[in-house]
């Protein structure tokens, strides 16, 4: 059995903002600044015992009582559907959430800093920020998430300086064929 792939060009404004070598500064930048600020938040809870140690929990179960607490009365800003999953399955493991939250901001931060699997430490960053909105806490998170979005559309070069450089390609990730235009509008076929 014969298959035929058509492989289409990326457009050339997405091949230079998210897979252009010459916009690895500015995804430097952008990456550095998402980084302190997911690292910075961590660390503060990491040494907070509300957070991680003998209390750890307390901190979280009051910001998500406050988040069901914000899904009544006439003018809600969480949706019940998310406040169900607070009620029923966040504040029941409120411990671990604690972990989880504290420990996760301190290595998205790291990861980012050092552009190390900058595309998944986005990611989860981004879900973070995500999580943090539907429970009714703007503050940063629309402004982490919209830059968390451009990394990740960026991954194969939001990292260029930093450990992706060389980390990438140990995982086998794409070589770069995007800059190639002969690799545009081609065809290759394969047999199964």
């Amino acid at each position: 059995m014969t298959r035929s792939t058509t492989y289409y060009p990326e457009p050339k404004i997405s091949q230079f903002l998210y897979a252009s070598k010459w916009m690895a500064p500015f995804y430097l930048i952008v990456r550095v600044y998402v980084g302190w600020a997911w690292l910075s938040s961590g660390w503060g809870k990491v040494q907070n015992p509300a957070w991680v140690g003998s209390d750890a929990g307390t901190a979280v179960r009051g910001y998500l009582n406050g988040a069901i607490a914000r899904s009544q009365g006439d003018n809600p800003t969480v949706s019940l559907w998310y406040a169900w999953i607070i009620e029923n399955i966040f504040l029941p493991a409120a411990p671990l959430m604690s972990y989880m939250v504290a420990l996760g901001e301190v290595a998205i931060g790291i990861a980012l800093i050092l552009g190390l699997l900058t595309g998944a430490a986005a990611f989860f960053g981004g879900l973070m920020n995500v999580a943090f909105m539907l429970a009714g806490t703007l503050s940063s998170n629309p402004v982490l998430f919209m830059l968390s979005t451009w990394l990740v559309l960026a991954w194969r070069v939001a990292g260029w300086y930093g450990l992706d450089r060389w980390v990438l390609p140990m995982l086998g990730a794409p070589k770069g064929d995007f800059d190639d235009d002969s690799v545009a509008g081609r065809t290759r076929t394969t047999t199964a």
